[in-house]
């Protein structure tokens, strides 16, 4: 994994993520080096979704309403279905993921997660992955779906399950390692 030492990264969620796409990230993040926090709407923690039933709870590092996306280089979207579900009807969310993007920071959307994207209106002309069962959902905003373990365009990076964890890690952190994109051609 490249070094990202000194960078900062938003991993985004709610309860029910899936579980490993919320920890994996934080793990190899960190690992690489970067100061990695989770934020979400709610104070304390966070339940995930292990597969077929409850996991665990993670530790919620900074409130949504306190984040201030200048002082990060990434954004991290774990999957699951019902996170991103509830997270794409939160208005502070999605003008969270918007910033990033609109700042050219990296922007990383896993599983359905995606969905996400669509909301902060950011799809559009892109090339994509996610699970499968979202494929429609973006090409009918206008994304680009290529079936794929992991697809990066002018630093957003999508991956369509958890089996492409390590993919994605790396991906996000030569996104960061290469700084700010530039996405006017997009």
């Amino acid at each position: 994994m490249r070094d990202i030492s000194k960078k900062k990264v938003i991993v985004l969620a709610t309860h029910g993520f899936e579980q490993s796409e919320l920890e994996v990230p934080v793990h190899k993040l960190a690992e690489a080096g970067a100061t990695v926090h989770v934020v979400s709407p709610e104070a304390g923690s966070i339940k995930g979704w292990d597969k077929t039933d409850w996991g665990s709870p993670v530790q919620v590092d900074v409130l949504l309403d306190d984040v201030n996306p200048e002082e990060y280089h990434a954004i991290v979207l774990p999957g699951g279905q019902i996170n991103p579900d509830l997270l794409r009807v939160n208005d502070a969310a999605i003008a969270l993921i918007r910033a990033m993007f609109d700042q050219d920071k990296v922007v990383a959307a896993i599983c359905h997660a995606p969905w996400l994207l669509i909301e902060a209106g950011i799809v559009d002309g892109r090339d994509v992955t996610s699970y499968k069962s979202i494929r429609t959902d973006l090409i009918n905003a206008g994304g680009n779906w290529i079936d794929a373990e992991v697809v990066v365009d002018n630093g957003v990076v999508t991956s369509r399950n958890p089996g492409d964890l390590d993919a994605f890690c790396e991906k996000i952190a030569e996104e960061i390692q290469e700084g700010k994109h530039d996405r006017d051609a997009a």
